[in-house]
Order: structure tokens, then sequence, then C-alpha cells
């Protein structure tokens, strides 16, 4: 039995090093200069460029217009995860409810039609939807790198499950102490879903973080590209004998791990009950 738990353990700790060792090899090479990994590669020794790539790379302005810096990319990128994750989570919520909970024909209907947009994602319905947002003069804001991307059925299928859960016991115990539909959302429903909403927050927010496509579509003005648009843009730079800055991009791919580890690590016993509970 010994044996047998010590094998598991090693194996654990063997993936774990294999998941880990190519963040601590982007972390160790962003501390040397772009010159030394332009000729020496990847390494896994410490330089002495640490401080000032870091430094750099949040607070120096650069870019085409020479007006953004990697604390404003990291700003838009936050905004970008934060606000699609609680407005995916909002409207989820509220299409869950109605569907659950208020009998009008055809609501059945009208969730698997919901449901059936998980077989468009944003990819098949960019081009309509960047003329959409066109059209509406959203493009280089905040709004269209966010409201776009809230159309799906993920999180609505996932309440509407939690929901089809609840007890009718205490819905009908609601309407006996005089609770309409509002006050039942959110003094019953509301708080019965901190699970579950901390498990869609944390996906839905990865998700946004890591967008690329569609924020380099909807975005010309520097001032509102990403992270991800910053990291790509520092390794496209190659104007004759100059050196992209790969100790930055270093950098700034390291300092994107950090915010979705952190809501990862705060949230994780809210993630694995919100996925694991079913009984309520």
């Amino acid at each position: 039995m010994h044996k047998v738990k010590i094998t598991d353990h090693l194996i654990l700790l063997a993936g774990a090093l294999f998941l880990i060792m190519p963040v601590v090899v982007a972390f160790t090479t962003s501390s040397h200069t772009a010159a030394d990994i332009h000729s020496n590669g990847l390494s896994l020794s410490w330089g002495d460029n640490f401080t000032e790539t870091y430094e750099k790379v949040l607070t120096r302005e650069g870019g085409f217009t020479g007006q953004i810096t990697g604390s404003r990319m990291l700003m838009n990128s936050l905004i970008l995860g934060l606000g699609f994750a609680i407005g995916k989570i909002v409207l989820s919520m509220l299409a869950a409810y109605a569907i659950v909970y208020f009998r009008f024909r055809f609501a059945t209907l009208a969730f698997w039609l919901i449901f059936t947009t998980l077989l468009l994602p944003l990819e098949v319905r960019i081009v309509p939807s960047y003329q959409v947002v066109s059209s509406f003069g959203m493009l280089n804001s905040y709004s269209g790198l966010i409201v776009p991307l809230l159309a799906s059925a993920t999180g609505t299928f996932y309440f509407r499950q939690f929901f089809k859960s609840v007890p009718d016991e205490l819905l009908e115990a609601s309407r006996i102490d005089g609770a309409g539909p509002v006050k039942f959302f959110i003094d019953v429903l509301l708080p019965l879903s901190r699970t579950m909403i901390a498990a869609m927050f944390i996906i839905m927010f990865v998700y946004g973080w890591n967008q690329y496509l569609w924020p380099m579509l909807v975005t010309t003005d520097e001032s509102f590209f990403t992270l991800m648009r910053g990291i790509k843009q520092i390794l496209q730079v190659w104007v004759g004998a100059q050196i992209p800055d790969y100790n930055e991009a270093f950098a700034l791919a390291v300092l994107a791990m950090v915010p979705p580890v952190l809501v990862v690590v705060v949230f994780q016993r809210w993630f694995i009950k919100g996925l694991t509970e079913s009984d309520k």
C-alpha cells in the first residue's frame, strides 16, 4: 500500500514538474538581455537584467505611439477578463432563471435555441460580429471588446442545471412569505449559487483574459491593447539589425500568468464544489 502511494505521488510530482518547467524557463530567461537570449537561446540560469526588464515592461512607454505601457495593457486585460466573466454570469443566471422558473410556452425550445449557439463559436461568426460592432461605433472601446463575447450558452446551461436541482419547497416557502420573483432570486438563489458562480467566474475570467483574436480585430488604438497583443507585437519587431525584445516578451508572458493563477488559487475550493456538488 505504501509503495503504491509513493508511486502515485512520484507520478504527480513528475507531472507537476513537467507542467511548471516552461514557466520556470520563461521566468529565468526573462532576467537576461535580448542579445543574450538571441545568441544563447533559453536559459535556466539567472541573469542580471531582471529588475531592469520588469521595470521597463511595466512603466516604460512604447509602441508605435510611444504612449502604451505594460501596466496599461495589464489593466486592459483585467477589464476584459472581469467584464466578460461578470457579464456572462449575470446574463446566464437571468436566462437560466427565466427558463426554469417562468412557466411560459416553448421554454424548452428557447433553451435549446440558446444551447445551439455553442455550435457557433466566435471564430465562426467573427466577420458578422465585427461588422455589427463597427456599425454601432464600438471599435476601440471596452464595450466592443466585451459585449460580443457574452453571447454563449455555456453559463446558461450550467445555471439551468443548478437551478433545476434546487428543491421546489424553497420556491413554495418564498411564495408563502410573500416574496416575488426578484426577491426569491436575490435572497434565495443567489446565496445558494455562490459555489457555481465562483466556478463559472474562474472559467470565464481565464477565457476572457486569454482572448487574442477578437481584441486584435476590434482594437487599433494602442491604448486598448491587451497583454496578449503586447506580447505578439514585441516579437513582430524586426527592423534591420534590431533584435526583438525577447526578454520583455518573456516578462510579459510571466506577468500574464499571474492574475489567472491568483484567481484559481483564491477560488479553488469553491470551484471544485461548484462543479461537483449536486445535492442542495
